[in-house]
């Protein structure tokens, strides 16, 4: 006589749950790409401590309306507010065009409020970051935002430590993070955190992005890539020009008569148009061309800080720190 066993299903590991919070006109980009890093992950990795296969279960709730309008006019079904969350939940707050009225919703806002001892994680997404300074859980803690609504942050929530720079920030169970994209590299932080960093490797090369971006790295890659190509005009010429010129004189008036204006006309048009001062530009491209030939030659620093227009070593080390929280020796180190 013969005897077949039934197959059993593959132990997993606990699950853990993701809840997106939406609102109407949310960025659609915020959603989508950390909700693929997690299915992902589920898919394809593996808990590095245990082996067990990587459970996440997603959702996504809004106090509005079951089906929630985002960008590119698309749309989504949302679950209502749920009263209690599963244990190990982590809620993530996207952004998007609508965050100032969603920050007006005071059944959305409480609902965050009352649910922060409960969640394992509470997370932002870009202007996210708003609604969670808003029901006060940024109160006293480090935080950031997409590079643009830092200012606004800051001056609106004067009680919030806003890091302009990186591309993400973990204080205790509060997460934050840049724009868009850096949303997907939050999400494969909480991955490694969650299952080990080759859990989050094997998940970056199924969906062929960096297997990891520190969340001290400056947000200005994505920045210079933004304004060069949808609002600088000509400015992105100058930019380049900078980059050509980067251990010359680089000042307002210099960077004015380059650009054909008078200096208070080109001091004020580069500040509505960029965002930042003129000058921050400049520290900017000569921090990120100091660190390209850190990490790609051998030159010495003296004459790597020369070459990039830094009046010496340290100031060229003052400026990597303020960007990437690194020394310019750590930079040349880490490759």
């Amino acid at each position: 006589m013969s005897y077949f066993l039934p197959m059993l299903p593959p132990a997993s590991a606990t699950p853990r749950h993701v809840v997106f919070l939406a609102f109407e006109r949310f960025q659609v980009l915020d959603l989508a790409g950390p909700m693929q890093v997690f299915l992902s992950a589920s898919e394809h990795a593996r808990n590095v401590a245990t082996g067990l296969p990587i459970d996440y279960r997603v959702s996504v709730v809004s106090s509005g309306p079951n089906r929630v309008k985002g960008s590119l006019s698309l749309a989504i079904d949302a679950e209502p507010l749920p009263s209690a969350l599963m244990p190990r939940t982590t809620v993530m707050v996207v952004g998007g065009k609508g965050v100032e009225a969603a920050s007006q919703d005071l059944l959305l806002i409480d609902w965050l409020r009352s649910h922060v001892d409960e969640a394992e994680r509470i997370c932002s997404v870009c202007n996210g970051a708003f609604l969670l300074a808003r029901a006060g859980l940024l109160a006293g803690k480090r935080a950031t935002t997409h590079w643009l609504d830092c200012d606004n942050l800051q001056r609106n929530f004067r009680d919030v430590t806003v890091d302009r720079d990186a591309m993400y920030v973990r204080d205790g169970k509060i997460w934050t993070s840049a724009g868009i994209s850096a949303g997907i590299d939050l999400a494969l932080a909480l991955v490694a955190n969650d299952h080990g960093d080759e859990a989050a490797a094997v998940t970056a090369r199924r969906m062929v992005l960096y297997v990891k971006r520190p969340g001290n790295q400056s947000q200005f890659s994505e920045f210079i890539e933004t304004i060069d190509h949808d609002k600088a005009g000509a400015f992105a010429e100058l930019h380049q020009w900078i980059l050509g010129n980067i251990r010359r004189d680089l000042s307002v008036p210099v960077l004015a008569a380059q650009a054909g204006m008078s200096e208070r006309t080109f001091a004020r048009k580069y500040r509505r148009l960029i965002g930042v001062p003129p000058a921050e530009t400049v520290k900017r491209l000569r921090a990120d061309t100091a660190r390209h030939h850190l990490r790609t030659s051998t030159l010495p620093l003296k004459t790597v800080a020369a070459r990039c227009g830094f009046g010496s070593v340290e100031q060229m080390n003052r400026v990597h720190l303020k960007f990437y929280g690194l020394t310019s020796r750590t930079l040349r180190d880490i490759g």
